[in-house]
């Protein structure tokens, strides 16, 4: 099947007073019609430079941005504003983060709907009013008529976000970006934002990008799923395969940050130590190695690359430990061991011919 989106080599960079801020390094990926990805990553590690820039909101005077973006074939990089201007909020809609910031205060929620409408379709006032009643009452607002003449502040969190989604969804989008959906909400209405998307996706079969930094939120959702780690790409892989058999010490950090349902109320948090790096003076060789409790002194010296892994077609690690090692640290990670435990694995010189070849 042809991708409906292909972003390959982007490269977003900001010059500032203190430096080259190089928030997107080099991040290549596809979507398919009616599939999900999730991007997920810490703050800072460009996720939502990511979804900013294919919806042709990072351009600026101080932006370099490299690589290209291909939507049905066409090239948002090189469009111009007006073409952009004719793509965003028809064929690809953004949900953004925080929906009070998003929507404009001195207007009403009706208005902003219809505003939409009207932007992209040669239709009345009337028939756009419809269309944002009828999208109201799609994502679940009650009492969609008297919500279309109140003020953002005067809805709830839940809601404005609902009406976030139904001022993306109003033309019948091919891509919807969706960065932090979830953000502020409690886990019941973050349940329910969530599973309202998904129904939304399979009745209109819409690509989804699903940006968080919650990887129960963006894996448990998404067909494929992209860990993002100081603006590159460090382990893509399925759904199945990020939550089964992940690859990268930054990926099981994010995995033992999510807290689990099970009766032992003494199981903690496992947090990743350390903070995420400076974006204009990022680590030399293996970004995540200052924070890895699994490094070797080469890897501060030597840039890995994505790489494919494990029987799984799709599965690609940037990770420079052999991959016999990562296994075995897995394994332990999963029963229980705690990194400082598991290290002595990655520590073993016990290796095979093809590992020694490959260990740096």
């Amino acid at each position: 099947m042809t991708a409906l989106l292909e972003v390959e080599d982007l490269r977003v960079s900001f010059r500032t007073a203190d430096g080259v801020v190089s928030a997107v390094d080099g991040v290549s990926f596809s979507l398919e019609a009616n599939r999900t990805l999730g991007i997920v990553g810490e703050s800072g590690s460009g996720k939502s430079v990511t979804g900013l820039t294919i919806m042709g909101l990072s351009r600026g005077e101080s932006t370099d941005i490299s690589g290209s973006v291909r939507f049905e074939g066409d090239d948002l990089l090189a469009a111009d504003d007006r073409r952009l201007r004719a793509v965003r909020g028809d064929d690809i809609a953004m949900v953004f983060q925080d929906p009070l910031s998003a929507l404009h205060p001195f207007f009403t929620v009706g208005d902003q709907l219809v505003e939409a409408v009207l932007v992209h379709r040669r239709v009345g006032k009337g028939e756009a009013r419809r269309r944002a009643l009828e999208l109201l009452g799609l994502v679940g607002i009650p009492a969609a008529e008297r919500r279309m003449s109140a003020y953002p502040h005067e809805l709830s969190g839940g809601m404005r976000q609902r009406a976030m989604i139904a001022m993306a969804l109003i033309n019948d989008p091919r891509l919807l970006i969706a960065d932090e959906p979830t953000t502020a909400l409690d886990v019941t209405v973050q349940a329910q934002i969530l599973e309202l998307i998904r129904e939304l996706q399979a009745e209109r079969e819409m690509a989804v990008i699903l940006i968080t930094h919650d990887l129960g939120v963006g894996g448990g959702g998404a067909d494929e799923v992209a860990g993002l780690y100081a603006g590159r790409v460090v382990e893509r892989a399925s759904n199945e395969a990020i939550f089964e058999a992940p690859q990268h010490p930054y990926t099981w950090g994010l995995l033992q940050s999510i807290p689990k349902m099970t009766d032992e109320r003494a199981d903690e948090l496992v947090p990743i130590p350390g903070r995420p790096p400076s974006l204009i003076a990022p680590p030399s060789g293996c970004r995540f190695h200052p924070r890895c409790p699994y490094a070797r002194p080469s890897h501060s010296r030597i840039d890995p690359r994505l790489e494919p892994v494990g029987a799984e077609p799709g599965h690609e690690v940037a990770c420079l430990l052999p991959e016999r090692v990562r296994r075995n640290l897995w394994a332990r990670l999963r029963a229980g061991a705690t990194p400082a435990e598991a290290r002595g694995v990655a520590e073993d010189p016990v290796l095979d011919e093809s590992e020694r070849e490959a260990a740096p």
